[in-house]
């Protein structure tokens, strides 16, 4: 008896030791929820080495910023390190780390917000209490973990995954990233001024505040979602718009075709009754060019190009290429939803290799570029292959990708040394430059 009085005496008053020990402890059940809110919102697969480090790392950060530095640069400091940790763990972009660190917050601090004031309430205790005594912290946060785990389930249950990061242009970015984290330092100002005055305040305000907060947050998310699939809608719309020129075309070549092709057999007809082979061949050549022609136009479609951004930079440098009179060969063996590599980087890359493939065999007598997308599964990479003709037979293969270096005049040679830094940012990238008496070659490959 006398052990369950201590016990209780221990539980019930004011206990330093024991305060200390529930801190250890939140930090990690802390780090593990933080985990699973973010891996199910933003769909981030993870190892199991992966979500071990993370949360032993987070979790003992936490415990450090606040055992050691003082509120509320505390929190600042954790939030740092939190940031740090999912950038190097996971690998995600910048704004999904953002997104990573502030959602599992958010979350927290609404239903912080939502259930301390009534919690002191109903006990009739004070915040010194709640910080200082260890049954009514345990009570507390017993309740608040439960709630987070009810809404971990719903979450991925529901499977409410937030997609709209994965294909976003800068511009819309930004607005979303000030948006949340200007909503997320009022929220921390709130919830610092709640705790701080939680014994002063009536429990109608703060669940006046919580209302407010969850309002203000959910009508930001619904305009963020609205003005990306407006702008997703326009880049469906413009890539429609490029399709339809090439359907013109093809429908404009195929029409010729069928027009000449009783022109067509006759001539071939002619050169087998004279037994004409050379004559034959040289006409079956300019006949083949015409039929890569329609070939590359039925190519040049957004279901084969399943990337509206892709595609109309494709359509785009084609058509440059064929005002120019360039041969465009184009074969295309890969699904663009599959990439494994960001596509704004990947477009950045495909754009200089066409726009320096097109000037180069530009130059030349006989202009060819034949552009070559394909999965390699066997060696577990995707390849991007762009040769062309080229006149330059000295082009030095390894300074090209220099700052400054350029072979054409009034440039800047800044292209290929771009390439260069984002190859250097992609550890799963590789470029090789080659060339033969005939062709200059550029192959990307994407590993994976």
């Amino acid at each position: 008896m006398e052990l369950l009085n201590n016990i209780w005496m221990a539980l019930s008053t004011p206990n330093e030791l024991i305060m200390n020990v529930i801190i250890i402890l939140t930090g990690f059940i802390e780090a593990f929820f933080a985990f699973k809110i973010f891996t199910l919102i933003l769909n981030v697969k993870y190892s199991n080495k992966q979500f071990l480090a993370y949360v032993i790392l987070c979790g003992l950060s936490g415990i450090f910023t606040t055992f050691i530095i003082p509120n509320p640069l505390n929190t600042i400091i954790n939030f740092i390190c939190m940031f740090i940790f999912n950038f190097i763990i996971f690998r995600l972009s910048i704004i999904k780390t953002i997104f990573a660190v502030l959602l599992p917050t958010l979350i927290v601090a609404l239903i912080t917000t939502l259930i301390i004031n009534p919690y002191i309430t109903i006990f009739n205790i004070s915040s010194s209490d709640l910080s200082n005594i260890p049954i009514y912290k345990i009570g507390y946060l017993a309740i608040l973990y439960l709630i987070i785990y009810i809404v971990t389930l719903i979450l991925k249950n529901k499977n409410y995954v937030l997609t709209i990061l994965d294909d976003m242009d800068k511009k819309n970015k930004r607005v979303i990233v000030i948006n949340l984290v200007l909503g997320i330092l009022a929220l921390l100002v709130q919830a610092f001024i709640t705790f701080y005055y939680i014994d002063k305040l009536p429990v109608y305000i703060t669940f006046f505040s919580f209302i407010s907060l969850l309002a203000y947050f959910s009508i930001s998310i619904f305009s963020m979602t609205r003005i990306i699939k407006l702008t997703q809608t326009t880049r469906k719309l413009e890539s429609a718009e490029e399709y339809n020129k090439t359907l013109r075309i093809l429908h404009d070549n195929v029409r010729g075709f069928k027009h000449d092709f009783d022109n067509i057999v006759t001539t071939i007809g002619g050169y087998v009754k004279t037994n004409d082979l050379e004559g034959l061949k040289k006409y079956y050549k300019q006949l083949e060019d015409d039929c890569q022609k329609v070939n590359n136009l039925y190519l040049l479609n957004p279901e084969i190009i399943n990337n509206p951004g892709v595609y109309s930079l494709l359509t785009n440098k084609y058509n440059d290429a064929i005002s120019k009179d360039i041969k465009v060969n184009i074969s295309f063996l890969l699904d663009l939803n599959t990439l494994k590599m960001k596509i704004y980087e990947f477009a950045r890359i495909l754009g200089i290799l066409l726009d320096n493939a097109i000037e180069a065999s530009n130059e030349c007598d006989e202009k060819i570029i034949n552009i070559i997308f394909r999965d390699d599964e066997k060696n577990h990479r995707q390849l991007v292959i762009i040769e062309n003709t080229y006149k330059d037979k000295n082009v030095d293969t390894e300074k090209i990708f220099a700052k400054g270096v350029s072979g054409k005049e009034n440039h800047t040679g800044l292209g290929l040394w771009e390439v260069n830094n984002i190859l250097k940012k992609n550890n799963n990238l590789s470029l090789f430059t080659t060339k033969n008496d005939k062709y200059f070659s550029q192959q990307l490959e994407i590993y994976y």
